[in-house]
C-alpha cells in the first residue's frame, strides 16, 4: 500500500516508521526544508513541496496512493490536503489530524476526511474507557461521524451476562467486532458466552448508540450517558 503523509514533523515521521515496519510504501511531504530529514526515515520517499498545491501533489503522483494522511500542525493545511487528495486525485482513504478540538466539526466528508484523529479526544476516551463500567464510550468516528467505534464494559448485573453472542439481538447498524477479556482481544464467536467485565467493541451508527447501551446495560434515563460526545 502506498501512503502519502503531509507533514514531516515528529508526528509524520513516527507514523511513517510504523507503516514502513508493516510493509507499506511511504511518501513524506513537507514545504519546510528544515523538516526534510531523510536520514530519520531513510526507507521513505521524501518530497520538498507544499502539500496544498495541486502541482506538488501531481509531482507526488497522489493518484497512485491508497491513503493520504494529513499530519501537519495546522488544521487548515490538513483540511485542504485531505480535500485535494479525495476530490482531485481520488485517494480512497484520507485521515486528518485534528490539532485543536474546536475545529473537529470540520473534519468530515465535506472536506474529504474519512477519519479524523483528535489526540485530546482519544486521550479522554481512553481514560473514560479505563474507569467506566456500563457506560458507552466513543473511541473513534469514521466517515465523518456516520459510524463510530465504541466500547462498553459489561457490568455484573447486565442481562447479557451468560448470553451467547449468536443470540444477541443488537440494534440495527450495530456490529460487535471484538471482545476483550483478561486483557486479550478475541473475535466474537457465535457460541461464545459474554462474561461480566468483558470489554465489548462495536462499530455502530451514532443514532442507535443510546439503544445499544440500553440493551447491554439497562438503566433509567437519568442514569444513562454516552462518554466522548463533543
Amino acid at each position: 500500500m502506498r501512503v502519502a503523509i503531509a507533514g514531516a514533523g515528529n508526528v509524520g515521521r513516527s507514523i511513517a516508521r510504523e507503516l514502513i515496519a508493516n510493509g507499506h510504501q511511504i511518501l513524506l511531504i513537507d514545504k519546510d526544508p528544515a523538516a526534510i530529514k531523510t536520514d530519520s526515515v531513510p526507507e521513505a520517499e521524501w518530497l520538498l513541496a507544499d502539500a496544498c498545491e495541486l502541482a506538488s501533489l501531481e509531482e507526488a503522483q497522489m493518484e497512485t496512493c491508497d491513503v493520504a494522511i494529513a499530519a501537519t500542525g495546522d488544521d487548515k493545511v490538513n483540511l485542504v490536503h485531505a480535500l485535494l487528495a479525495k476530490t482531485e486525485f481520488g485517494v480512497p482513504r484520507t485521515v486528518g489530524r485534528v490539532n485543536h478540538p474546536s475545529n473537529e466539526w470540520m473534519f468530515d466528508d465535506l472536506w474529504g476526511v474519512d477519519v479524523a484523529v483528535s489526540t485530546p479526544r482519544l486521550m479522554c476516551a481512553l481514560v473514560e474507557e479505563a474507569v467506566t463500567v456500563g457506560d458507552l464510550v466513543r473511541l473513534l468516528s469514521f466517515r465523518g461521524g456516520h459510524a463510530n467505534l465504541v466500547e462498553l464494559t459489561l457490568p455484573q448485573d447486565s442481562p447479557r451476562v451468560g448470553q451467547r453472542v449468536g443470540d444477541l439481538t443488537l440494534p440495527r447498524d450495530a456490529v460487535l467486532v471484538a471482545v476483550i477479556r483478561d486483557g486479550t482481544a478475541r473475535a466474537p464467536e457465535r457460541d461464545g458466552a459474554l462474561e461480566a467485565a468483558d470489554e465489548l467493541l462495536f462499530v455502530v451508527d451514532p443514532e442507535v448508540e443510546v439503544e445499544l447501551a440500553q440493551y447491554l446495560a439497562p438503566r433509567t434515563k437519568a442514569e444513562f450517558r454516552v462518554q466522548g460526545n463533543p
